[in-house]
């Protein structure tokens, strides 16, 4: 996928010397009721095996220094609660007595999981993939004692994992000495990313212009314009292309670029990759029409959708995309919602009945609920042979409502009053079923995405219920894992938050509180963003690629990565830069405005070799080089003003305001005695100020059309 895994593949395709994969059917043996240690962990996922007769212990010393006492290799195994297949290994081999024996006897063994510990999955990823050029959980990776991973896989079943448990401990004793030196060389690989940021670090000046030429054009002939998102299948939602294609529109005013970010987001929400009865999309689609899911639901899937679906409803003000934003926000309060005001992080994909089988339909059963109703049946494409399995139907619509009514010849209103009679009818049938499991735990970056979307979705609809909701996360967030400090906690589970934070829960926090304050014009919301930020700046910044690493230093890890890439969230790295010339904008500090810039000057000769990979980056690329705007409105209806004036999509201005004094730089001195102004700058120079939020618009309206004429 990226040139530097294809690089160190070669470097260390000599030293791979026991790595047959076995792949065969076999049985589990009985599982034991007696409690691990895990049994104590504070992750759901890590619960879940804590009745296996492995001797499972958690990442830390008390791991480490037993494999170095006894001479053992590390068998890391790493998972989530709501992967399919982790399940799958945990019945067939983890629960297996002969199994654990293996494994008990031959090695430490560690559980992973790499929602708390996403740190540890990297490390271990990069190996797999330097490998074999593979990615997948379960992740299996075995190391030396030091943690220096030597092999990894992903899943195997019984039989095939017993042969290379025993493969593996056999070649750690006999072969130490080749056992060492690939470990070795894989490390290096690991670590070679980093030394590559800081060998092609760039030398620019901060005033130089951002070159954008080919990003565009580069990414959209890799896209599916008939079904959108990207070509092949599986097909991953990726939020970060809708967002990126919305800009494009917005900056150049590029048709095709608006084409394909509404085929996307309704060729999604049409399919089975949406739940059509109980809202909320799944994590991806196995084929290449978003028809058939891969069931678990995400929480941070569904906030970065809501935001792009909150984007793409302020530009066209089609209902359909203000419908999604409400069904996926509802699903995610009645599934997902704790108590306080956080977010639990994840549905899981099978239930007791098996995988899928929860949101499958028979078609007797669904013309039972439906009253035999062919019209229904065909709208959902619900067979008697069903869709997915043998007699198994995952209901997904080919057009809108209104499309659809209008090719069978049905009024379009009664037909939409009539479904939404039917979905309601089929989610109370469906909610006499068993339910998937929820992972409990609550994730700092994962609630901050989610308080984002409630935000842009108030933005776009008015809705007031939405910036409750997102006022009442900002809070939880503030209590329960943010220090008066500014340092931030990962994981927020039984009353406690203990695993010190990534930068991605750095990041999307400060991104968040600065979407909340341009929202609500609360600047304590902002000073929190700001402290957030510069707890960042000294304890992950890395001064000699000017980019953060993705954890504090730690003396446990063998390699201290830095997360440029978009994986399913967007890079960490790219979403501070942006926060940081925010925060510099708004204080008027050139430090950190100049920092965001260089962060970007860092890593543009890889975003344009394969800007596929650095959406995040490549938005940030063009919202530094079209031009961006100050927006201030001040004065005693600044917040109603606001709420019109962002009704409207504005992916480039930086919105300030206040119904009173304020101190913050841009906002000094602005404020009326008797009415409210809207003020539209560039670098700190402001037009004439308005009264009236449709001026406003058409000032920045304006200035859009110039600069693309100048571009």
């Amino acid at each position: 996928m990226h040139d530097i895994k294809f690089k160190a593949l070669y470097f260390l395709k000599g030293y791979i010397f026991f790595l047959p994969l076995f792949f065969f059917i076999s049985c589990w043996g009985p599982g034991q009721k007696k409690q691990n240690r895990l049994q104590y962990a504070s992750s759901p996922y890590l619960k879940e095996h804590a009745d296996n007769p492995v001797d499972w212990y958690e990442w830390g010393e008390e791991a480490l220094n037993k494999a170095k006492k006894e001479n053992k290799p590390l068998l890391i195994s790493i998972g989530y609660a709501s992967c399919h297949w982790c399940h799958v290994m945990e019945k067939e081999s983890f629960m297996d007595t002969a199994v654990a024996r293996v494994m008990n006897e031959n090695f430490i063994c560690i559980k992973v999981d790499r929602e708390e510990r996403p740190d540890i999955d990297n490390i271990y990823m990069n190996a797999l993939q330097l490998l074999s050029g593979n990615t997948g959980w379960p992740l299996n990776a075995f190391a030396l004692p030091d943690g220096k991973p030597f092999y990894a896989g992903t899943y195997y079943t019984r039989k095939s994992w017993i042969n290379l448990l025993k493969e593996v401990s056999k070649s750690y004793h006999i072969r130490y000495k080749l056992v060492e030196t690939q470990a070795q060389a894989l490390v290096n690989g690991i670590a070679e990313e980093d030394e590559l940021l800081i060998n092609t670090l760039q030398s620019k000046q901060e005033s130089a212009p951002i070159d954008t030429k080919g990003l565009y054009e580069s990414i959209y002939q890799q896209t599916d314009h008939q079904n959108g998102g990207f070509k092949g299948a599986p097909k991953f939602p990726t939020p970060a292309l809708a967002e990126f294609m919305l800009q494009q529109y917005y900056i150049s005013g590029n048709k095709e670029a608006l084409d394909l970010a509404t085929t996307t987001l309704k060729k999604m929400a049409l399919g089975g990759i949406y739940d059509q009865v109980g809202g909320g999309f799944a994590r991806y689609a196995t084929d290449s029409l978003w028809r058939i899911p891969h069931f678990e639901k995400m929480l941070y899937d569904n906030g970065l959708l809501v935001s792009a679906y909150a984007h793409a409803y302020e530009i066209t003000k089609d209902n359909f995309y203000k419908k999604v934003i409400s069904e996926t926000l509802d699903f995610i309060d009645h599934s997902l919602a704790a108590p306080g005001g956080g977010y639990y992080s994840s549905l899981n994909a099978d239930s007791e009945d098996g995988e899928g089988d929860y949101y499958s339909w028979k078609k007797e059963s669904f013309d039972r609920i439906t009253g035999g109703d062919k019209i229904m049946a065909s709208y959902f494409n619900v067979a008697q042979l069903g869709n997915w399995a043998p007699a198994k139907n995952i209901l997904y619509a080919n057009q809108i409502p209104a499309e659809f009514a209008a090719l069978n010849q049905l009024d379009p209103g009664a037909f939409s009053s009539k479904l939404m009679v039917v979905r309601d009818n089929l989610y109370k049938e469906r909610n006499k079923r068993t339910r998937p499991t929820i992972d409990t735990k609550i994730i700092t970056s994962w609630n901050a995405i989610l308080l984002k979307a409630y935000t842009d979705a108030y933005a776009a609809t008015g809705a007031e219920a939405y910036l409750t909701k997102a006022i009442a996360c900002a809070g939880f967030l503030e209590k329960q894992l943010i220090a008066e400090d500014g340092s931030i906690k990962r994981n927020y589970k039984d009353g406690k938050a203990m695993i010190g934070g990534f930068l991605d829960d750095y990041a999307w926090t400060a991104a968040a509180f600065i979407r909340l304050y341009e929202t609500n014009f609360d600047t304590h919301w902002l000073t929190i963003a700001r402290q957030v930020t510069e707890h960042a700046v000294k304890k992950f910044f890395n001064n000699k690629t000017n980019l953060f690493y993705y954890a504090e230093k730690q003396t446990d890890l063998v390699v201290r990565k830095t997360e440029i890439f978009d994986d399913a969230i967007p890079s960490s790295n790219a979403v501070l830069a942006k926060v940081l010339f925010t925060l510099g904008t708004v204080y008027d500090d050139t430090l950190y405005t100049n920092r965001g810039v260089q962060m970007y000057r860092s890593v543009e000769e890889r975003v344009k070799r394969t800007p596929r990979y650095y959406l995040q980056w490549c938005s940030l690329a063009y919202f530094l080089s079209a031009g961006n705007y100050e927006v201030v409105i001040m004065g005693k209806e600044a917040l109603k003003k606001n709420k019109e004036l962002q009704q409207t999509y504005l992916p480039t201005s930086i919105i300030m305001g206040s119904t009173h004094d304020e101190t913050l730089p841009m906002l000094a001195n602005k404020l009326p005695k008797d009415k409210t102004l809207i003020y539209v700058c560039t670098g700190k120079v402001c037009k004439r100020p308005e009264e009236e939020a449709r001026n406003a618009l058409e000032q920045l309206n304006s200035r859009k059309e110039r600069d693309i004429k100048r571009n």
